[in-house]
This record gives structure tokens, C-alpha cells and sequence, in this order.
């Protein structure tokens, strides 16, 4: 992966810093995205004093704009983008409610971000990804992409068209040396899935840590670097033959 051109959306924080930190410490150059400055300026002098190159670009995927101008400065910095990873989302847990109560404009936010968002860095970066007749995408999705979230109705409904855009996009780039994948992990410890357990929690009427503990198979909620070891194998050489797939890692949790 030495020095491949690598996007991380959603890099603040959670899977996706994890994700910029293994791709680093193989030796790519790596921007990172998210809306947060400062934890982005964290995460890029992590990279930079462990000898890796970062590029910080603050970024609000919510705007649909932004995936062009976060595309043209990569660009215009390193040259184009060859592994591209989607990873920014808007979880369930900002506004849980059920399917009738369901909140109008948090589900177009939810569709934006999580959906349309890598619909259009996708869209953007697979002409140079073909022209080189090398690129990698991989898509962050959840196994909620094949079950779904309680009071979810957005998450699901992205995450199900996440899936359906992985695949799409795989058959069409497949003879081009590109792969295109997703990723759907369980429970797994960030900010975001800790406001989910503790809605969860609240309305199941037991204690947080019970709920953590039975969250997976494993009694314990996955770790973000146990998603961004997968990223960093979907990335590799070594993986060429592998698109199109939705693989679980969720230690257990859904065996399907």
C-alpha cells in the first residue's frame, strides 16, 4: 500500500480513525475527512509523527457539494484517489423512533450521508481508479444492511442501499482492476453506538453494561480496530479477488 493516494470519510473518530491509522502505518498517504477540526488535526499529527503522510480536509457530507471539492483538493494535493473509503454515516441512535413518528428531515439527512454521500465520491474518483486499472472501494456499512435496527427506519433503509451500491458498482468495475466492497460490522465501541445502547438500555429497562455484554456472540462489543483490519486486507494487492461482497464482522452475531 506504500504510498497509494487513500480517502477516509468520517476519519474523526471511531472505525474511521482506525481505518486511517492501519492504511498509515502500511505506508499510505492518507486524507481524512469529517466536520470535527480538532480531531482531525489530532488524528493527522498521529499519522505524521509515526513517519506517515496525512491531509486533513474538514468536511460536512451532509452538503452536496462537498464530496467534489473534498475530491478536487485530494487531487490537486497527491493526485487522484485510489483506495476510497466511505465511512461517514449518521447512526440511529441521533433520533430513534418508530417508523410513524419517524422524523422527515433526519431521514433525508440519513440518506444524504450515508448514501448519497459515497454515491458521489464514488462516482468522482472511479475515472482515474479505471483509467490506472487499479482502485479499491470499500463502503462502511453494518450488519444492518441484512437485519434491521429497532426503531431504525433510516439506518436501514441506508444501510440496505449501501449493500446494493457495493454491488452495483463492483459488476460494473470488476474488468477494470477495481474492486468495490463493504464491510458490516456489529456492535462496535464509538460514541455513536454508545447513545444507541443507552436508548436501548432506556427502553429495554436494563442496566448499559448488561446490554454491552450481550451485544455480540464474543460478550463484549467489537473494537474499532478489529473493522479497520479487514479495510486495510480489502485495500491490499492480496485482495484483488475479492468484490461485490458484504462481509460481516460481528464476531458471530449474524451468520449470514
Amino acid at each position: 500500500m506504500k504510498n497509494r493516494v487513500a480517502l477516509v470519510t468520517g476519519a474523526g473518530r471511531g472505525i474511521g480513525r482506525a481505518i486511517a491509522l492501519g492504511f498509515a502505518g502500511k505506508g499510505a498517504r492518507v486524507a481524512i475527512t469529517a466536520r470535527t477540526r480538532n480531531q482531525l488535526e489530532d488524528l493527522s499529527q498521529e499519522i505524521d509523527s509515526g513517519a506517515g503522510q496525512s491531509l486533513v480536509i474538514q468536511a460536512d457530507l451532509s452538503d452536496r457539494g462537498t464530496p467534489a471539492r473534498v475530491v478536487k483538493q485530494l487531487t490537486e494535493h497527491w493526485g487522484p484517489v485510489e483506495i476510497l473509503v466511505n465511512n461517514a454515516g449518521v447512526g440511529s441512535s441521533q433520533d430513534p423512533k418508530p417508523l410513524v413518528d419517524f422524523d422527515d428531515d433526519f431521514w433525508d439527512l440519513s440518506l444524504m450521508v450515508n448514501v448519497t454521500a459515497p454515491y458521489l465520491l464514488s462516482k468522482l474518483v472511479l475515472p482515474d481508479m479505471i483509467h490506472k486499472g487499479w482502485g479499491r472501494i470499500i463502503n462502511i456499512a453494518s450488519i444492518n444492511s441484512k437485519i434491521s435496527a429497532f426503531h431504525g427506519a433510516a439506518y436501514t433503509a441506508s444501510k440496505h442501499a449501501v449493500a446494493g451500491l457495493t454491488k452495483a458498482t463492483a459488476l460494473e468495475v470488476a474488468s477494470h482492476g477495481v474492486t468495490a466492497n463493504a464491510i458490516c460490522p456489529a456492535t462496535t465501541r464509538s460514541l455513536m453506538n454508545d447513545k444507541r445502547l443507552q436508548y436501548d438500555a432506556k427502553r429495554l429497562g436494563v442496566p448499559f453494561e448488561k446490554l454491552e455484554a450481550e451485544s455480540t456472540p464474543l460478550k463484549r462489543r467489537l473494537e474499532p480496530e478489529e473493522i479497520a483490519s479487514l479495510a486495510v486486507y480489502l485495500a491490499g494487492d492480496d485482495a484483488r479477488a475479492i468484490n461485490g461482497q458484504t462481509i460481516n464482522v460481528c464476531g458471530g452475531t449474524l451468520m449470514l
